[in-house]
Protein backbone atom coordinates (compact mmCIF):
# COMPACT_ATOMS: atom_id res chain seq x y z
CA UNK A 1 0.00 0.00 0.00
CA UNK A 2 1.49 3.35 -1.01
CA UNK A 3 1.23 6.39 1.28
CA UNK A 4 1.12 10.07 0.34
CA UNK A 5 1.29 12.93 2.83
CA UNK A 6 0.30 16.26 1.29
CA UNK A 7 1.11 19.59 2.98
CA UNK A 8 0.27 18.35 6.48
CA UNK A 9 0.49 20.75 9.41
CA UNK A 10 -0.25 20.17 13.07
CA UNK A 11 0.25 22.23 16.22
CA UNK A 12 -0.41 21.68 19.92
CA UNK A 13 -1.52 24.90 21.63
CA UNK A 14 1.03 27.41 20.33
CA UNK A 15 3.67 24.77 19.50
CA UNK A 16 3.98 23.89 15.79
CA UNK A 17 4.67 20.14 15.68
CA UNK A 18 4.54 19.77 11.87
CA UNK A 19 4.74 22.47 9.23
CA UNK A 20 3.66 21.78 5.65
CA UNK A 21 5.09 18.24 5.50
CA UNK A 22 4.84 16.28 2.24
CA UNK A 23 6.27 12.89 1.34
CA UNK A 24 5.39 9.86 -0.76
CA UNK A 25 6.15 6.28 0.33
CA UNK A 26 6.04 3.48 -2.22
CA UNK A 27 4.13 0.24 -1.78
CA UNK A 28 6.39 -2.23 0.05
CA UNK A 29 8.91 0.39 1.15
CA UNK A 30 10.50 0.54 4.60
CA UNK A 31 10.87 4.16 5.70
CA UNK A 32 12.42 5.48 8.90
CA UNK A 33 11.33 8.80 10.43
CA UNK A 34 14.49 10.05 12.09
CA UNK A 35 15.20 13.11 14.20
CA UNK A 36 15.83 14.51 17.67
CA UNK A 37 13.15 14.79 20.35
CA UNK A 38 10.52 17.35 19.36
CA UNK A 39 11.27 17.10 15.63
CA UNK A 40 7.73 15.95 14.77
CA UNK A 41 8.43 12.33 13.83
CA UNK A 42 6.02 10.75 16.32
CA UNK A 43 3.32 13.32 15.51
CA UNK A 44 3.62 12.40 11.83
CA UNK A 45 3.36 8.69 12.68
CA UNK A 46 0.28 9.32 14.82
CA UNK A 47 -1.34 11.25 11.98
CA UNK A 48 -0.72 8.28 9.68
CA UNK A 49 -2.33 6.05 12.32
CA UNK A 50 -5.34 8.32 12.75
CA UNK A 51 -4.49 9.00 16.39
CA UNK A 52 -4.06 12.69 15.55
CA UNK A 53 -5.89 14.74 12.90
CA UNK A 54 -3.93 17.34 10.91
CA UNK A 55 -5.08 20.96 10.90
CA UNK A 56 -4.38 21.15 7.18
CA UNK A 57 -3.27 18.82 4.42
CA UNK A 58 -4.25 15.29 3.44
CA UNK A 59 -3.13 11.69 3.94
CA UNK A 60 -3.69 9.09 1.23
CA UNK A 61 -3.38 5.30 1.48
CA UNK A 62 -3.24 4.24 -2.15
CA UNK A 63 -6.08 6.15 -3.84
CA UNK A 64 -8.07 6.53 -0.61
CA UNK A 65 -8.18 9.78 1.35
CA UNK A 66 -7.90 8.62 4.99
CA UNK A 67 -7.27 12.05 6.55
CA UNK A 68 -10.41 11.90 8.72
CA UNK A 69 -10.77 8.12 8.98
CA UNK A 70 -10.73 6.41 12.37
CA UNK A 71 -7.69 4.26 13.22
CA UNK A 72 -9.69 1.01 13.15
CA UNK A 73 -10.77 1.55 9.55
CA UNK A 74 -7.31 2.28 8.14
CA UNK A 75 -6.01 -1.29 7.85
CA UNK A 76 -2.84 -0.58 9.81
CA UNK A 77 -0.84 -2.35 12.50
CA UNK A 78 0.72 -0.19 15.23
CA UNK A 79 3.59 -1.14 17.55
CA UNK A 80 4.18 1.10 20.57
CA UNK A 81 7.47 1.78 22.33
CA UNK A 82 6.41 0.24 25.64
CA UNK A 83 4.62 -2.85 24.29
CA UNK A 84 1.12 -1.82 25.50
CA UNK A 85 0.28 -5.48 26.17
CA UNK A 86 -2.58 -6.45 28.47
CA UNK A 87 -0.98 -7.85 31.60
CA UNK A 88 -4.03 -9.90 32.62
CA UNK A 89 -4.14 -11.70 29.25
CA UNK A 90 -1.93 -14.50 27.99
CA UNK A 91 0.31 -14.03 24.96
CA UNK A 92 -2.27 -15.81 22.80
CA UNK A 93 -5.11 -13.63 24.11
CA UNK A 94 -3.08 -10.47 23.47
CA UNK A 95 -2.37 -11.51 19.90
CA UNK A 96 -5.99 -12.47 19.28
CA UNK A 97 -7.47 -9.31 20.82
CA UNK A 98 -7.87 -7.41 17.55
CA UNK A 99 -9.54 -10.42 15.91
CA UNK A 100 -11.95 -11.07 18.77
CA UNK A 101 -13.25 -7.49 18.86
CA UNK A 102 -14.17 -7.52 15.17
CA UNK A 103 -17.89 -7.35 14.45
CA UNK A 104 -19.45 -10.78 14.36
CA UNK A 105 -19.95 -10.89 10.59
CA UNK A 106 -16.21 -10.29 9.97
CA UNK A 107 -14.77 -12.21 12.92
CA UNK A 108 -12.84 -15.40 12.11
CA UNK A 109 -13.94 -18.66 13.72
CA UNK A 110 -12.37 -19.76 17.00
CA UNK A 111 -10.37 -22.38 15.12
CA UNK A 112 -9.14 -19.83 12.55
CA UNK A 113 -8.09 -17.48 15.35
CA UNK A 114 -6.15 -20.27 17.05
CA UNK A 115 -4.40 -21.12 13.79
CA UNK A 116 -3.56 -17.45 13.24
CA UNK A 117 -2.06 -17.20 16.74
CA UNK A 118 0.17 -20.23 16.08
CA UNK A 119 1.20 -18.83 12.70
CA UNK A 120 2.15 -15.46 14.20
CA UNK A 121 4.05 -17.01 17.11
CA UNK A 122 6.13 -18.92 14.56
CA UNK A 123 6.63 -15.74 12.54
CA UNK A 124 8.01 -13.79 15.53
CA UNK A 125 10.03 -16.81 16.72
CA UNK A 126 8.05 -17.48 19.91
CA UNK A 127 6.46 -20.87 19.18
CA UNK A 128 4.76 -22.52 22.12
CA UNK A 129 4.66 -19.42 24.33
CA UNK A 130 0.99 -18.59 23.81
CA UNK A 131 0.03 -19.66 27.35
CA UNK A 132 2.46 -17.34 29.13
CA UNK A 133 1.69 -13.91 30.50
CA UNK A 134 3.65 -10.76 29.56
CA UNK A 135 5.23 -10.64 33.05
CA UNK A 136 6.84 -14.01 32.31
CA UNK A 137 8.61 -12.72 29.20
CA UNK A 138 11.77 -10.72 28.57
CA UNK A 139 11.54 -7.23 27.06
CA UNK A 140 12.52 -8.53 23.63
CA UNK A 141 9.92 -11.28 23.81
CA UNK A 142 7.23 -8.79 24.80
CA UNK A 143 8.03 -6.62 21.82
CA UNK A 144 7.80 -9.67 19.55
CA UNK A 145 4.33 -10.33 20.99
CA UNK A 146 3.39 -6.69 20.34
CA UNK A 147 4.55 -7.11 16.74
CA UNK A 148 2.52 -10.32 16.36
CA UNK A 149 -0.56 -8.55 17.71
CA UNK A 150 -0.07 -5.69 15.24
CA UNK A 151 0.07 -8.21 12.38
CA UNK A 152 -2.95 -10.28 13.45
CA UNK A 153 -5.44 -8.65 11.07
CA UNK A 154 -3.12 -8.76 8.05
CA UNK A 155 -2.44 -5.03 7.76
CA UNK A 156 -0.84 -3.69 4.60
CA UNK A 157 0.80 -0.87 6.58
CA UNK A 158 2.88 -1.33 9.75
CA UNK A 159 3.65 1.69 11.96
CA UNK A 160 6.26 1.44 14.72
CA UNK A 161 6.98 4.14 17.33
CA UNK A 162 10.52 3.61 18.67
CA UNK A 163 9.68 -0.02 19.41
CA UNK A 164 13.19 -0.99 20.50
CA UNK A 165 13.95 2.07 22.63
CA UNK A 166 13.67 0.27 25.96
CA UNK A 167 15.84 -2.71 24.98
CA UNK A 168 19.56 -3.37 25.24
CA UNK A 169 21.82 -3.20 22.18
CA UNK A 170 22.07 -6.95 21.51
CA UNK A 171 18.30 -7.50 21.66
CA UNK A 172 17.73 -4.41 19.50
CA UNK A 173 19.98 -5.85 16.77
CA UNK A 174 18.19 -9.20 16.89
CA UNK A 175 14.77 -7.58 16.65
CA UNK A 176 15.90 -5.26 13.86
CA UNK A 177 16.89 -8.25 11.76
CA UNK A 178 13.63 -10.05 12.58
CA UNK A 179 11.52 -6.97 11.75
CA UNK A 180 13.21 -6.43 8.39
CA UNK A 181 12.71 -10.10 7.46
CA UNK A 182 9.02 -9.97 8.43
CA UNK A 183 8.58 -6.74 6.43
CA UNK A 184 10.13 -8.37 3.36
CA UNK A 185 8.32 -11.70 3.74
CA UNK A 186 4.89 -10.10 4.18
CA UNK A 187 5.54 -7.32 1.63
CA UNK A 188 4.37 -4.65 4.03
CA UNK A 189 4.76 -0.90 3.83
CA UNK A 190 6.50 -0.04 7.11
CA UNK A 191 7.18 3.31 8.81
CA UNK A 192 9.53 3.24 11.78
CA UNK A 193 10.20 6.14 14.18
CA UNK A 194 13.63 6.36 15.78
CA UNK A 195 16.13 8.93 17.04
CA UNK A 196 19.04 6.50 16.38
CA UNK A 197 20.55 7.07 12.93
CA UNK A 198 22.42 3.75 12.97
CA UNK A 199 19.11 1.97 13.50
CA UNK A 200 17.42 4.00 10.75
CA UNK A 201 20.19 3.41 8.22
CA UNK A 202 20.39 -0.31 9.01
CA UNK A 203 16.66 -0.95 8.61
CA UNK A 204 15.25 1.49 6.09
CA UNK A 205 15.13 1.76 2.32
CA UNK A 206 14.79 5.52 2.75
CA UNK A 207 15.07 7.86 5.72
CA UNK A 208 13.09 11.06 6.35
CA UNK A 209 15.15 13.29 8.64
CA UNK A 210 12.94 15.77 10.52
CA UNK A 211 13.85 18.96 12.35
CA UNK A 212 11.39 21.38 14.00
CA UNK A 213 8.42 19.87 12.20
CA UNK A 214 9.90 19.91 8.71
CA UNK A 215 11.66 17.34 6.56
CA UNK A 216 15.29 18.30 6.06
CA UNK A 217 16.07 15.36 3.76
CA UNK A 218 14.25 12.28 2.48
CA UNK A 219 16.58 9.89 0.72
CA UNK A 220 18.39 6.56 0.81
CA UNK A 221 20.82 6.17 3.73
CA UNK A 222 23.91 6.33 1.49
CA UNK A 223 22.79 9.62 -0.05
CA UNK A 224 22.15 11.18 3.36
CA UNK A 225 25.56 10.04 4.60
CA UNK A 226 27.49 11.22 1.56
CA UNK A 227 25.37 14.17 0.42
CA UNK A 228 23.73 15.76 3.48
CA UNK A 229 21.17 18.33 2.34
CA UNK A 230 21.74 20.88 5.10
CA UNK A 231 24.07 21.84 7.97
CA UNK A 232 21.50 20.32 10.36
CA UNK A 233 21.74 16.92 8.63
CA UNK A 234 25.56 17.02 8.79
CA UNK A 235 25.51 17.95 12.47
CA UNK A 236 22.91 15.34 13.37
CA UNK A 237 25.00 12.55 11.87
CA UNK A 238 28.18 13.49 13.77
Amino acid sequence: MSIKVEHVSKSFSAYPALGDVSLTIADGEFVALLGPSGSGKTTLLRILAGLEVPESGKVWFGKRDVTRDKPASRGIGFVFQHYALFGHMTVAQNIAFGLRVMKRSDRPSRQAIGERIDELLELVQLPGLGGRYPSQLSGGQRQRVALARALARNPRILLLDEPFGALDAKVRRELRDALRKIHDDLRLTSIFVTHDHEEAFTLADRVALLNHGRIEQFAQPAEILHQPASPFVSAFLE
